[in-house]
């Protein structure tokens, strides 16, 4: 199954060509395939149609490159990215690329990766022309990212009482119950991301995915010193299976039906 792969990806990100406004979906997608070792954004910066990239970049430690357009009409970003991928591809520091793009000018670099035996996966809009999409092993469009990345802060008087909490957030709900909704949330995609046939994922990966998704996440955070309790009491499915001579339990959970 593809979404079990650990590799080291470099995600190179064309700003010419690519909204920011759900970066952090994009980033939680791209960790369902593996971890980004590079995270590199290219554009000319000095132009204001891609200010809305520069309050993002820090938040989510993605490199920004600055390249300047030469030529009016002429697009150098390209360049930049496609030079900057053929040397990662020779440091072999990574196991494959990340193209997110809606620009069929990637179309040759990413035949070229695979042909180096690295795995494409590219990204982009609906718009992103045929030929690329079909360049890469897989292609995963914008308009179907949805973030599940929250903010969660702990409650001291929550916290006494195992529960999580989200911090000043405006809702219908009381605190506790908006913090299991969003928390329960986060963990069910992680559990759908991974499962079997049958709907059963491996808490161990099922935490590993998480942590991609939102490195912050600590069950600490909510009161709860391991995963396993903090899941336990959003009401997911657990199965303890031994397994060996010495009985070793491994713990898997699906979502309830």
């Amino acid at each position: 199954m593809q979404t079990l792969n650990d590799l080291r990806l470099a995600v190179l990100i064309d700003a010419d060509n690519i909204p920011y406004s759900n970066v952090k979906g994009m980033l939680e997608e791209i960790a369902k395939y593996g971890t980004p070792t590079f995270k590199r954004i290219y554009g000319d910066w000095t132009k204001p149609t891609i200010s809305g990239w520069k309050s993002v970049l820090l938040e989510n430690a993605i490199t920004p490159i600055q390249q300047y357009s030469y030529t009016r009409g002429k697009n150098s970003t390209d360049s930049a990215l496609i030079i900057d991928a053929m040397d990662i591809l020779y440091s072999g520091k990574v196991d494959g690329f990340c193209i997110v793009s809606s620009d069929s000018d990637f179309t040759r670099l990413a035949t070229r990766l695979r042909e180096a035996g690295m795995k494409v996966i590219g990204i982009g809009e609906r718009k992103t022309p045929h030929p690329f999409i079909v360049s890469c092993d897989k292609f995963i469009y914008l308009e179907i990212i949805t973030s599940s990345i929250v903010t969660l802060e702990p409650s001291p008087e929550i916290k006494k009482k195992g529960k999580p909490v989200v911090k000043k957030k405006k809702t219908e709900e009381t605190a506790p119950q908006a913090a299991a909704h969003i928390v329960k949330r986060l963990i069910a995609s992680s559990i759908t991301d991974l499962a079997d046939e049958n709907g059963w994922a491996y808490l161990g990966d099922v935490g590993n995915l998480i942590l991609k998704k939102q490195p912050d996440f600590d069950p600490r955070n909510f009161g709860f010193q391991k995963l396993t309790p903090l899941i336990r009491s959003l009401d997911f499915e657990i199965d303890e299976r031994e397994s060996g001579q010495n009985h070793i339990k491994h713990i898997y959970i699906r979502n309830r039906k």
